[in-house]
């Protein structure tokens, strides 16, 4: 029933997705991450408990809990008594951590015995993902201003309205190296949950030099006065050089944000128009 619009969304006085605020996203994924845990889902590579043989190690080994200590810096297992406490970052970095260690079980017997639980002896890895993300991801998708699990794996900030499309969008060109591997992490640069400013205009930069590397080809699908706007935004916006004369007075949260899909736009549109003209 997620996607049923309720009287007061259909009559626009509530919002499509609510707003969570850090206890909240807390509070959600840790029902879901308890209940999946229950059901076994990360048995395989983090063990599980029995009552009447103790532990049996996962594929992690025999001390998960100083497997994610050594991972990521900070004692987080098990959920169920250190959730309440954990901060932003270590929630991100604990979905990310399970992502990675998580898989649906396909072959598994009840002990029933004490109320032991679970046994499972089979799992599916890509199906066991699958539903992580799916759950997750409409959770993040409501926390803050917006983020989400990609399918390898890293949170990431939500792209504005109507651009997801883009940022998914495939990108081919003969010089993988010189446009496509670049484009890639400067997305991962600019959408990682934890992106600076400086990262974020870094990652803008790094699509300017992009299209700097397509400017010989450029001149040829677009006119001159296209293309002297286009580099105009790139070097006297404080992006690409460092001059007095430069504008630096923008507000990077709207700016770097126009910036940087207007420029990815633009390198898949000028990828397509290169493609299509003959040499």
């Amino acid at each position: 029933m997620a996607d049923k619009r309720y009287y007061s969304e259909r009559h626009g006085r509530r919002p499509q997705t609510p707003r969570l605020s850090l206890e909240d996203l807390r509070r959600a994924i840790k029902v879901y991450l308890l209940h999946v845990e229950e059901e076994g889902y990360f048995q395989e590579h983090l063990g599980h408990f029995c009552v009447d043989s103790g532990f049996s190690p996962g594929l992690i080994g025999a001390d998960p809990e100083t497997e994610i200590l050594l991972t990521l810096g900070t004692n987080l297992w098990p959920i169920g008594t250190t959730i309440d406490e954990w901060s932003e970052d270590d929630s991100f970095d604990m979905v990310e951590f399970l992502y990675a260690h998580v898989s649906k079980p396909t072959d598994r017997h009840w002990h029933a015995w004490n109320g032991c639980g679970w046994h499972c002896t089979a799992f599916d890895v890509k199906e066991g993902r699958a539903e992580f993300r799916d759950k997750l991801n409409r959770v993040l998708r409501a926390y803050d201003s917006g983020f989400e699990l990609s399918m390898k794996g890293e949170v990431l900030a939500i792209p504005p309205s109507g651009l997801d499309q883009l940022v998914e969008a495939p990108l081919e060109h003969p010089n993988a190296t010189g446009v496509v591997d670049k484009v890639t992490a400067a997305l991962h640069k600019f959408r990682h949950h934890r992106a600076s400013v400086g990262d974020r205009r870094e990652a803008v930069r790094e699509l300017a030099d992009v299209l700097e590397f397509l400017r010989p080809d450029l001149k040829r699908v677009l006119t001159t006065q296209d293309e002297k706007d286009l580099f105009n935004i790139a070097n006297n916006f404080g992006i690409r050089h460092h001059r007095a004369d430069q504008r630096t007075d923008y507000d990077p949260d709207v700016w770097l944000d126009w910036i940087f899909y207007y420029f990815l736009a633009t390198i898949h549109a000028a990828v397509r128009l290169i493609e299509k003209e003959p040499a």
